[in-house]
């Protein structure tokens, strides 16, 4: 009958062998993911041939100094301020409605091409009567309309909505007896 196996001898890779072991684990992973190594490749060359790689070597070469002088910088009330609106201004770009901004800016848009493409001259003097003789233009009035909606809300009270980060469709509002707009 066969002796029963009481201890194990492993086998232990010679440091040549672990070598090619590695090599090739490395060389598997280049070919796993060439496209990647490809798309990084030319990214640093684009790098390198617009300065950037310079630069950063030279920002970490002398990254104390540079650390220091970026320190000094930021140490006056100036900067504060400024990164203060910065944040603020974050802030405000996240609640505002891109959907409901859209057409807007569309309208806003045509009226700068209508502008740009408008030529002054002396002729075009325009009276009393001319102004409310345009009334009776549909685009005009669209805009006049527009402009009062616009002014309308910018009239309407806001204390409840600039007490909060949520965006104003996702606010439960009501107005209270004295005509401010309140969170339910």
């Amino acid at each position: 009958m066969a002796k029963a196996i009481t201890t194990i001898n492993r086998i232990e890779l010679t440091a040549e062998q672990k070598r090619k072991l590695d090599l090739e684990e490395i060389e598997t992973a280049l070919i796993d993911n060439k496209e990647s190594i490809l798309q990084s490749l030319d990214i640093i060359k684009h790098m390198k041939e617009r300065g950037v790689l310079s630069l950063l070597d030279g920002l970490f070469s002398e990254g104390d100094k540079v650390l220091n002088v970026l320190v000094k910088a930021a140490d006056n009330a100036e900067a504060t301020n400024t990164l203060k609106n910065l944040l603020l201004m974050v802030g405000v770009l996240g609640t505002i409605n891109v959907q409901q901004l859209e057409p807007l800016l569309l309208k806003l848009n045509s009226g700068v091409a209508r502008v740009a493409e408008y030529r002054d001259s002396d002729d075009d003097k325009l009276g009393y009567f001319d102004i409310v003789r345009s009334l009776k233009d549909p685009e005009i009035n669209r805009a006049l309309s527009l402009l009062f909606e616009f002014l309308k809300g910018m009239g309407e009270k806001t204390e409840g909505l600039e007490r909060t980060t949520q965006l104003p469709e996702n606010q439960d509002l009501h107005q209270s007896k004295d005509g401010r707009l309140e969170n339910r």
